[in-house]
């Protein structure tokens, strides 16, 4: 299968000297690049379900991304306000979820990401049991998927080192827990450098580290058939000023990617996007262009 590249709109309005909070702008420039594809981050100043509010909004901003020859990817919903695993009641997240549900449906975007939510340091602020966080989060992340499955959309949970749950065995654990209670449309979302912080350093993890002998390569291997969609980005094993991963530019980091490419053709996504992942990289338009030509190479090689 043929791989599109798209790049998530984050990259451009965090840590940037001057955002890019104009979004026709933004795909324009895309769409000059050459990217297929655009992953929209749905909170301000881009289009969200609560600024993109009525079906002419949103009917107006999908024939604007098809008139520039891209597609959205997926939606990053907007949820880092909810709290997930700290309260017993997770209703006001779902509720949440839901409302990014129809925003998605109307855009014709199938694939919503989600995320554990809270800090991992408020664990030792809360001192919540890790089972507590596991067995919430496997609670939300169930109802979720079967609201997502009623509308024809997967889910793609993002493991992290800022956020819980960030073990390998873990995010092996609780993909398969959602997926047990009837869930295929459940999966995770594949990082290579949240991948390599969690399986190769074992960054921001609680209590014994754990990491795995053949790092992110390793962990794609066992989560093989469990992953609903891909980010592809460079990591230097270092964290950034959010305590998660910094997203270095290819080739800048400790990736191989000759070595990964096989394997991410390989892995089962039912999607065929490689989405780039610049977050929080500073004047991220300087190396959008280099993204593009350095997975344009990968491609030719692997992607036909």
């Amino acid at each position: 299968m043929k791989r599109r590249l798209s790049i998530g709109s984050w990259a451009y309005i965090f840590n940037q000297e001057t955002p890019t909070n104009d979004f026709h702008e933004l795909v324009h420039k895309l769409s000059h690049l050459g990217y297929e594809g655009v992953e929209l981050g749905g909170f301000n100043p881009h289009p969200g379900p609560d600024t993109c509010d009525t079906k002419a909004k949103r009917q107006e901003l999908r024939k604007l991304v098809k008139d520039h020859n891209l597609e959205f990817s997926a939606l990053a919903a907007d949820l880092w306000s909810q709290k997930l695993w700290s309260v017993e009641d997770q209703g006001p997240y779902i509720a949440a979820f839901a409302k990014n549900v129809f925003f998605a449906e109307d855009l014709g975007i199938n694939l919503i990401r989600v995320d554990t939510v809270e800090p991992i340091t408020r664990i030792k602020e809360s001192g919540i049991d890790s089972k507590v966080i596991f067995d919430r989060c496997l609670r939300a992340f169930d109802l979720c998927s079967k609201l997502a499955a009623g509308r024809g959309i997967n889910i793609c949970w993002e493991f992290e080192p800022g956020f819980p749950i960030n073990k390998p065995s873990e995010i092996v654990a609780l993909v398969d827990a959602v997926r047990s209670k009837g869930n295929p449309n459940f999966g995770v979302l594949y990082d290579t450098c949240h991948a390599h912080m969690c399986a190769t350093v074992g960054a921001n993890q609680i209590g014994a580290k754990e990491t795995l002998p053949g790092g992110a390569l390793e962990l794609l291997q066992k989560l093989k058939g469990k992953i609903t969609h891909l980010h592809l980005i460079d990591s230097d094993g270092s964290l950034n000023e959010h305590n998660t991963s910094t997203h270095n530019p290819f080739g800048t980091g400790k990736l191989d990617f000759e070595k990964l490419a096989p394997a991410l053709m390989d892995c089962g996504v039912p999607d065929d996007w490689w989405c780039v992942d610049l977050c929080f990289w500073p004047n991220a338009w300087e190396v959008t262009a280099q993204s593009k030509q350095f997975l344009d190479k990968l491609r030719r090689k692997y992607a036909v």
